[in-house]
């Protein structure tokens, strides 16, 4: 099964984590990976000196994504709904190099960026489990797929919304055209060290590339919280 739920993408984490002899490291990302350094701060806090989490707190549930948005937050998501479809899985399959360098250009739209820079990242893109996961995440997300029973009491314990209680510095772009929750919204969620940064300049969803240094330091700043 190619799994995207983001149970599996956590158990993977700490997992790698083993296998490398990491027992403790500081995880940093932006969108599917600071969910994922979300979900191992939460449920295994022990294995996290510290947190950078852009967008602040993205862990959810089957559950919570059932409720409808408002119509604009809808609009937002249009393509989770694209993927649920065999259309949409069979489209991306066939497109994702030109997928993913348009909904850089929405989520980043101030973003300069050259053809260099994205082929760099796209390269990740070519592999045979690509597309599987990715559609299987977004469909998971509207409870239109399935997930595998051993990561159920996980998904379980995250549909509570755990407390993050590592030190956290959370980042947002002032530019980010992707769907985000406001920084009040999720600042109760981290119950240890925290603190937020706003990070301007027109930077938007992809702030440790359009904001190299800005992410760093906040790396380097986590750990001595």
């Amino acid at each position: 099964m190619r799994n995207g739920e983001p149970a599996a993408l956590a158990a993977d984490t700490v997992a790698l984590m083993d296998a490398l002899k990491i027992d403790r490291a500081i995880l940093a990302g932006y969108d599917w990976g600071a969910r994922t350094a979300d979900i191992v701060a939460a449920l295994w806090p022990g294995r996290v000196k510290g947190l950078v989490s852009v967008s602040g707190y993205l862990i959810g549930s089957q559950d919570g994504g059932k409720e409808p948005l408002p119509p604009q937050a809808e609009l937002q998501w249009w393509y989770q709904f694209y993927f649920a479809t065999e259309r949409g899985r069979i489209g991306y399959e066939r497109n994702h190099r030109a997928f993913a360098k348009l909904i850089w250009q929405l989520a980043s739209p101030q973003w300069r960026f050259d053809d260099r820079t994205f082929d760099r990242s796209a390269a990740a893109l070519e592999n045979p489990d690509h597309a599987a996961i990715t559609v299987h995440n977004y469909r998971w997300r509207l409870g239109l797929a399935q997930g595998e029973a051993k990561y159920r009491q996980l998904e379980e314990r995250l549909a509570a919304l755990p407390a993050i209680t590592v030190p956290t510095i959370t980042l947002e772009g002032d530019a980010n055209g992707a769907p985000h929750p406001e920084p009040a919204a999720y600042a109760t969620r981290f119950t240890g060290k925290y603190r937020h940064q706003l990070v301007p300049g027109g930077v938007g969803h992809n702030l440790p590339q359009e904001a190299p240094r800005a992410f760093a330091d906040a790396v380097i700043a986590v750990d001595r919280l």
